[in-house]
């Protein structure tokens, strides 16, 4: 691996692991964008690039969500029930899109569909609308169905869930910091799920560059993950000193952002 892109993964990895625990990010929708541009200038095919980027993101959540979720659960900020309410419907929304809808849409597709739900959830946060102060999280069937819609979503835009279920979770009363520990503790079996998936999928691929498992780039994942997880545990802790609206306003202009680039790298590919 060459010295510049190790340095870039790198920096991508230890900026994503405070960002996960800052925010409950698994990390993915800072890593898609990153990550697509080093596989492009690899001369990766360009729909392919943006699978890979997705793909390899989702993996590294399995090393940055336990180093994320271990300083949350020792604040005290994971809920645990809902963890268990929510994780069935993880389980089979990401085994639907990873084993299916992954492999049959385009490339273009997914970037532009990462766009979309990041920016409605960039907008929700940044509107920062109170809830009925009645509303609770749904029973069972409920949860069933909103996991099952966080693990869809993960899957088809390589992300740990946090855009999805910090918004939904905050929308039905969970405290802000409690939905973000909670989002880092689902990271992990969102990313077991779609990470298993996509090594199925992906294993009778051609033209992949050197070092790959199916849609994972082993090298990109490996170095983001080490230094991911050195620097997720002062993410979490930053989180519990700073207050609720500067954290949203913080989730809200990042998500913004990187939405607005994979709408590029969407109309790039199409």
């Amino acid at each position: 691996m060459e010295a510049q892109i190790f340095l870039e993964l790198a920096l991508t990895g230890a900026v994503v692991g405070f960002m996960a625990g800052l925010l409950g990010l698994g990390g993915g929708l800072m890593m898609v964008p990153v990550l697509s541009f080093l596989l492009g200038n690899m001369g990766v095919a360009e729909d392919l690039t943006i699978k890979m980027a997705i793909v390899t993101s989702m993996s590294t959540i399995l090393f940055t969500s336990v180093s994320s979720v271990r300083t949350h659960q020792k604040l005290g900020a994971v809920r645990w029930d809902l963890v268990k309410g929510l994780a069935p419907g993880i389980l089979l929304g990401s085994a639907m899109a990873s084993l299916w809808i992954f492999v049959v849409v385009k490339g273009a597709l997914l970037a532009m569909l990462f766009g979309l739900f990041v920016s409605f959830s960039a907008f929700q946060m940044f509107l920062d609308k109170k809830p009925k102060p009645t509303r609770q999280m749904p029973g069972f069937a409920g949860q069933l169905g909103m996991g099952g819609l966080i693990g869809l979503l993960s899957g088809l835009v390589g992300a740990g869930g946090a855009f999805v279920s910090v918004p939904l979770m905050t929308w039905c009363n969970v405290a802000i910091h409690n939905a973000i520990g909670t989002s880092a503790a689902l990271g992990f079996p969102i990313a077991l799920a779609n990470v298993t998936g996509f090594v199925i999928s992906g294993m009778k691929l051609e033209n992949l560059p050197a070092w790959s498992l199916g849609y994972i780039w082993l090298p990109g994942m490996a170095v983001i993950a080490c230094f991911s997880v050195v620097t997720a545990p002062f993410g979490a802790r930053a989180a519990h000193r700073l207050p609720v609206k500067k954290l949203k306003k913080v989730f809200s202009f990042l998500l913004v952002f990187l939405a607005a680039y994979m709408f590029h790298k969407g109309f790039q590919a199409a």
